[in-house]
């Protein structure tokens, strides 16, 4: 297992050098850096923050209720019972426990939000990287987020980062303020019917279409 996830980095850097090789455009790009420079990375970041804000303080009460204990048994060392020492150190224990459990138990969800975040702004930032790079025409874009990718040097000049922050914000602002609708109708309103013509009025009965009504002596 270990020699095939170590295969195909290297088959994807020789892949960039065969194209750069033979001329052909290639850039990098660091994925996670991109999606939390976006205004909607930022909203979400900023979001995330404010959820975890609550549990973030209720560990640092239970840290400093450990520390307070901690300190009480430094401090009273002797002057304390053994049997005083000892429930210290048991509820010490105890607790630093139970906040490895819920520390964890925090961090794992706070990492299953960040996922959600990733996967659905991910799925728009790469739309806009292949529009980007099909326009620009770039054979290969690697992603460099993470330190394991097989590039051990790559100029700024290729580095597309900015550019695709730019576009994405660009192509979510447009989405989210759509041209405004036509002034022809209120929304709700009905559509509006041409006029009817005026109907001729019907000739008298027993005279012709366009024949004045005789007048009786």
């Amino acid at each position: 297992m270990k020699s095939k996830l170590f295969v195909w980095p290297m088959l994807a850097m020789f892949a960039a050098l065969t194209a750069q090789a033979q001329g052909q455009k290639v850039a990098i790009i660091s994925v996670q850096g991109a999606i939390a420079a976006t205004r909607d990375g930022q909203k979400a970041i900023a979001e995330l923050d404010s959820k975890a804000a609550p549990k973030q303080k209720e560990l640092k009460q239970k840290q400093n209720d450990i520390d307070a204990l901690k300190d009480q048994l430094n401090k009273g060392q002797n002057t304390l019972s053994e049997a005083t020492k000892a429930e210290l150190y048991k509820s010490i224990q105890s607790k630093t426990t139970n906040l490895q459990r819920d520390f964890e138990d925090a961090q794992a969800d706070m990492d299953q939000e960040q996922q959600k975040v990733v996967q659905q702004l991910g799925q728009k930032m790469y739309a806009v990287i292949e529009r980007y790079a099909r326009d620009q025409g770039y054979v290969m874009v690697i992603d460099v987020s993470s330190p394991q990718t097989p590039v051990f040097y790559a100029s700024p000049t290729i580095d597309i980062t900015k550019e695709i922050v730019d576009l994405y914000d660009k192509s979510a602002a447009s989405m989210s303020n759509p041209a405004p609708a036509s002034p022809l109708r209120a929304p709700g309103a009905p559509a509006t019917q041409p006029a009817p013509k005026p109907a001729t009025p019907p000739a008298p009965t027993g005279a012709k279409p366009g024949t004045p009504p005789v007048k009786k002596p």
